[in-house]
């Protein structure tokens, strides 16, 4: 069991096509609008983004991998001195509506790590809740909402 590796998945319906949610998640401008403060460049296969937040004073770089229009996004991101791969699946549903599926992979079975993960898996259904709430309604959820972590 301590050698197994772990992994977050979340998943959400959305009621707007799959294009425009892709959209909305490898536009940096559009990104902006509901979860990130800045990004280096839209998210496209090979390219070397670096993201940064409004409520941390961080850098966090993300190296493309796999990216395929209105089907996948893949990146890694070097997480406790190793890389975790983050794969966005994008799958069209009944109504012109679409499923995001997220998932983040290899994290070590190590309390340090379950730890992050704990943490790491609410911010990615905070990352699925502020893109709902932006795509469907034009709403920017994470405005404000996390002003108390600021040092």
């Amino acid at each position: 069991m301590e050698n197994q590796l772990l992994e977050i998945k979340v998943a959400i319906q959305i009621q707007k096509p799959v294009s425009e949610v892709f959209e909305a998640i490898a536009d940096p401008d559009k990104m902006t609008n509901y979860f990130i403060s800045e990004s280096s460049g839209r998210m496209e296969e090979e390219k070397e983004l670096v993201w940064k937040f409004p409520e941390f004073d961080d850098e966090f770089k993300i190296r493309l991998g796999k990216v395929v229009k209105d089907e996948v996004i893949c990146y890694s991101w070097d997480v406790n001195g190793y890389s975790h791969l983050v794969e966005i699946t994008f799958k069209p549903a009944p109504g012109n509506d679409t499923i995001v599926v997220i998932t983040e992979k290899d994290s070590k079975n190590t309390v340090p790590d379950i730890e992050w993960l704990k943490g790491n898996t609410q911010g990615w259904a905070n990352f699925l809740a502020c893109l709902k709430a932006y795509t469907e309604y034009g709403i920017n959820l994470r405005k404000g909402a996390f002003d108390y972590m600021k040092k």
